[in-house]
């Protein structure tokens, strides 16, 4: 269903953001996040510079590599542009993403590591939605876990509700699972 018609507007940014997934033959997958910032119209920064019609504000890119438990395996980032001179030292800090784990607490994860002033705020924005394009990327993340948990897709959004029809037709042994009560501490 689409938006309904808008009042009549002047177009003043476009911020186009893709992902895409790889599976890598040996066996990693690759999982890239890409962000363009433009402006229809010149514009500056004051003591930064000027930037021409539909010239890159932000081009940033970002490549992680996650093996079969969606642990981070690897960690590349490009700024092809970017407004300010200290923007690119938010890069190296990206590296200590390696070892932790794709899922559950993901972007508690990025601020631990990548949080404030450590990190750039567009590099984040760009890590928080790449879970869900690795979960998407990766079929066998809808399977059932063979330890009778359910995937970690269900209860998360309205169509995966446990008590609702979608669950009941794709997943009907989970069909108003309950969670295990959690021992008393």
């Amino acid at each position: 269903m689409p938006l309904p018609p808008p009042v009549a507007r002047t177009p003043m940014h476009t911020r186009r953001v893709e992902y895409r997934g790889f599976r890598r033959d040996d066996g990693l997958w690759d999982i890239e996040g890409e962000m363009l910032d433009t402006k229809p119209h010149a514009f500056e920064i004051e003591g930064e510079g000027e930037w021409a019609p539909h010239e890159p504000i932000h081009h940033m890119s970002i490549r992680v590599t996650v093996d079969e438990a969606m642990v981070i395996r690897d960690v590349q980032v490009s700024m092809d542009a970017h407004p300010h001179d200290p923007c690119p030292q938010a890069m190296p800090p990206m590296q200590g993403l390696i070892g932790e784990t794709l899922g559950k607490g993901w972007r508690k994860t990025i601020e631990r590591h990548l949080g404030g002033t450590i990190g750039c705020t567009h590099l984040r924005e760009l890590l928080f939605n790449l879970a869900t394009a690795a979960f998407q990327t990766r079929s066998s993340s809808f399977a059932p876990a063979g330890d009778g948990r359910p995937p970690m897709h269900l209860g998360q959004c309205k169509a995966w509700a446990f008590d609702g029809p979608v669950v009941e037709k794709v997943y009907p042994m989970f069909f108003r699972w309950q969670p295990p009560p959690k021992a008393a501490g």
